[in-house]
């Protein structure tokens, strides 16, 4: 019976907590009662197994028929706009940049003028924005997949001018962080099927 709760209990937190909460911990007191927490004070507090997989499950779930009709429609691959969604907001659709990108992909308020999203907050706008942005990034660049996520981040004339990774520390990191992620969106989905 505990072991039902606790899978209920673990389905509705899931579905309350935002995507950057990547460790669930629990302890079982003397008196039977469960606790949950992400941030564990208690030194009774163990991790609980599997949460990460089970939380990017949930997630992948809200907003995967979204990405999914976004890759299809735009020739990307889904899991590059997983890990595209991650760095950029971490799945958070309310997100805002100090710099005043908005969404879960993080759209400036031009390019999202620029791709038609009026409703920057709303997370199937601004995936399908987002999604044909990064393939007109794509086609400018022939296809690099380094210089279309440099350009994402910092902007397609600043690559342009020496078809390079401009000298941005915080662009360089950018496309590493996002390739990073993108290859283990890859494995996992390679595994998963």
């Amino acid at each position: 019976m505990r072991l039902v709760l606790f899978c209920i209990f673990t389905i509705v937190l899931l579905s309350s907590l935002p995507y950057s909460e990547a460790a669930m911990y629990s302890y079982v007191d003397q008196n039977g009662r469960l606790h949950f927490t992400n941030v564990p004070a208690d030194p009774r507090y163990r991790q609980v197994p599997g949460f990460e997989a089970i939380r990017g499950a949930s997630v992948h779930g809200r907003y995967g028929s979204f990405i999914r009709t976004a890759a299809e429609r735009y020739s990307l691959d889904p899991e590059l706009i997983r890990a595209i969604i991650k760095v950029e907001s971490s799945f958070t659709p309310y997100a805002v940049s100090e710099k005043g990108a908005m969404g879960i992909m993080q759209l400036m308020p031009e390019t999202a003028k620029e791709m038609q999203v009026t409703a920057p907050f709303e997370a199937e706008e601004n995936i399908m924005g987002g999604s044909r942005y990064l393939r007109k990034l794509l086609d400018i660049f022939n296809g690099n997949l380094q210089l279309g996520l440099a350009a994402y981040n910092a902007g397609p004339g600043r690559i342009m001018a020496n078809n390079a990774i401009p000298g941005i520390p915080k662009t360089e990191q950018y496309v590493k962080k996002v390739l990073r992620e993108y290859g283990k969106m890859r494995t996992g989905a390679i595994a998963g099927q």
